[in-house]
């Protein structure tokens, strides 16, 4: 959160002029050739109100091909596809205020790609769906990719990166600090292993001692979200013997009794980490 994802994507749909630097979408400078630029992409921003809620869902897509100049023959026809696609048709007559969540973003998404751009910038899409709805959407992007359309995508989740992407872009304080592809960013640290405890009370103390421990490269606490009192510490290592026996001995002194321990080989979240040396959580 705060890296600079969202104003990366507004400087390339032209809506913030960069300070410095240069880039280009679809061979168009962002800065010398605007127009070429938004003609060639189609953006969903995170948190947008991007439809009109007092109309249909079709009203909204009819509108909007409106504004892109698309032909009205080829509009009604690329309208009917993405209702079907997106899984609308059934919707498309409702107001778009009675939509859920997930169907408002399926609609934007389509509306996006009304004049079928090559490019499809996508700032965190699943952000604040249900897991079913944010599968769907993940689904979609799926498709996309395969029919030929680039599909850049801001995301905080590491588990959806790795599950999407051809290629990441790991951004820290408004840098990139790797980009590569998912396989060849976790083999970047493979010496590494995640060591996970599970404890019943918040870890008071330990995790300042964990950080200085030798051969430690990063460390976070994360609460449960199932509902159960417990707390998981999750330690990247280059030593997982050493480090797990220092943890239990932590643990054992503050009279924290253990529920469950797993070591594991490193993920994106443990490649995130230990190039920031923060959790995702920071």
């Amino acid at each position: 959160n705060g890296a600079g994802k969202t104003t990366t994507i507004k400087m390339l749909c032209t809506l913030l002029e960069p300070t410095s630097g240069t880039a280009r979408v679809a061979g168009f400078d962002i800065v010398r050739e605007p127009a070429r630029v938004r003609a060639s992409l189609g953006t969903v921003l995170s948190g947008e109100r991007s439809l009109y809620w007092k109309l249909t869902g079709r009203e909204n897509l009819d509108y909007f091909a409106a504004l892109y100049d698309v032909e009205p023959s080829t509009a009604h026809r690329r309208i009917d596809d993405l209702l079907t696609r997106f899984e609308l048709t059934d919707k498309a007559s409702e107001l778009v205020e009675r939509y859920s969540t997930g169907m408002r973003q399926r609609l934007s998404i389509a509306r996006a790609l009304l004049a079928n751009p090559p490019v499809l910038l996508l700032d965190e899409p699943t952000a604040g769906l249900d897991p079913q709805s944010a599968r769907n959407l993940r689904d979609v992007v799926r498709k996309l990719r395969d029919e030929g359309h680039t599909v850049l995508l801001t995301t905080h989740y590491m588990a959806e990166a790795d599950e999407l992407s051809d290629r990441i872009a790991i951004i820290d304080h408004g840098r990139v600090i790797a980009l590569d592809t998912p396989t060849a960013l976790k083999e970047h640290i493979q010496q590494l292993h995640s060591v996970e405890v599970e404890i019943d009370r918040a870890p008071d103390g330990i995790l300042d001692e964990l950080h200085s421990l030798p051969l430690v490269r990063g460390v976070e606490c994360v609460q449960s979200s199932n509902g159960h009192e417990t707390w998981t510490i999750r330690v990247l290592t280059e030593n997982s013997r050493q480090t797990l026996d220092a943890l239990l001995d932590l643990l054992r002194a503050e009279g924290e009794r253990v529920l469950n321990l797993r070591v594991a080989e490193p993920t994106l979240e443990d490649v995130f980490i230990a190039l920031t040396g923060k959790s995702l959580r920071d």
